[in-house]
């Protein structure tokens, strides 16, 4: 977030994002995913163990921030892919419910 505040800064008359060499919807897209994930870890309290683990997987959460498919996530809890995607489902159907109860 503060990159975001002082990338508009000029330094030596080139924008603090040219010298990172990374276009500005870039960082901005990698901020915005960090604050998502956060949001979703602050609310994991909410879901069961079985979701928190297809959550925490598919999204990267833990283990170094890695994302999962279905697949292997599936292959980790010895259960069908279709079983991984139905949890994930109704986990985040959870989730927009509190973030929308949150909002209002």
């Amino acid at each position: 977030m503060i990159l975001i505040l002082i990338s508009c800064s000029f330094i030596s008359n080139q924008y603090l994002i040219d010298i990172l060499g990374t276009e500005a919807d870039d960082v901005v897209e990698k901020v915005q995913l960090k604050i998502e994930k956060s949001k979703i870890y602050k609310n994991l309290h909410i879901l069961d163990e079985r979701e928190k683990e297809v959550v925490v997987g598919r999204f990267g959460l833990e283990h170094g921030g890695e994302e999962r498919t279905q697949r292997e996530i599936a292959k980790e809890l010895g259960i069908s892919r279709s079983y991984v995607s139905r949890i994930e489902k109704r986990a985040l159907m959870k989730l927009y419910h509190e973030f929308y109860k949150v909002k209002r």
